[in-house]
């Protein structure tokens, strides 16, 4: 079932577009990939699907019914979350604990289940023995990870990071993918990220969606290829 629906979408800053009649769905439940060169904008993009942005035309549509009456929840790590600096004072487990906000009462007191979920959240990222630590004394793989983790503490139906594996090492990256393929094919999460590392994600996507430029110097989504290997319910091969 389609969640999100982009049609004939235009958008820039200043005077030219960067992006000219794009049309993009989004499904329920699957891992998406967006890809393309530097300064193909793909962040854009980004801001565009969680409404920060307005097109100057075109739509972009929601549909609620996919949610199946629940409140759309949007998990966002956005890029160049390594550049916290050395004087940042929160806490590993404060910084995590702030993504439930959302979702506590008027007097934001944490219940022993959402305590298991921030708990739960720092160990799936790899993150819970750090979890006293101050930020600003992480390396910027693994306050990447701790990002990923507050994203996670909101229980999302919708997840979308841009450039979330930036900072980390392979095996770290790689578990990541993994995390994810394990989010959308158990619990159902939409998993919308931005990449530059199609040849180690490529096989635990269900697409990938690149955007390309033609001569007008106007950034299109021009392909939108089915990968490989493809997850879900019925765990087809292709």
């Amino acid at each position: 079932m389609i969640l999100s629906s982009m049609k004939n979408v235009v958008f820039g800053y200043g005077q030219a577009p960067v992006l000219n009649g794009v049309s993009l769905d989004i499904h329920c439940g699957e891992f998406v990939g967006i890809t393309g060169p530097n300064g193909a904008a793909k962040t854009t993009m980004l801001k565009l699907l969680l409404g920060l942005l307005k097109p100057w035309s075109g739509t972009v549509q929601l549909n609620e019914k996919a949610l199946d009456g629940n409140k759309l929840r949007i998990g966002y790590v956005p890029q160049n979350v390594a550049s916290f600096n050395s004087g940042f004072p929160s806490h590993v487990l404060e910084l995590v604990k702030s993504g439930c906000y959302s979702r506590l009462g008027l007097f934001k007191r944490f219940t022993l289940e959402q305590e298991a979920v921030v708990e739960q959240s720092l160990k799936q990222v790899g993150m819970w023995e750090y979890r006293n630590r101050r930020i600003g004394e992480l390396s910027g793989g693994q306050k990447q990870r701790i990002c990923i983790a507050r994203a996670l503490s909101g229980e999302p139906n919708v997840l979308i990071l841009d450039e979330p594996t930036a900072g980390m090492d392979q095996q770290s990256r790689i578990g990541f993918y993994q995390l994810m393929r394990h989010c959308v094919t158990t619990h159902g999460i939409t998993v919308i990220m931005v990449t530059h590392g199609l040849e180690e994600s490529n096989q635990y996507l269900d697409r990938v969606i690149s955007l390309e430029q033609r001569e007008s110097e106007e950034w299109q989504c021009l392909s939108t290829s089915s990968c490989s290997v493809r997850f879900g319910p019925e765990h087809v091969s292709e």
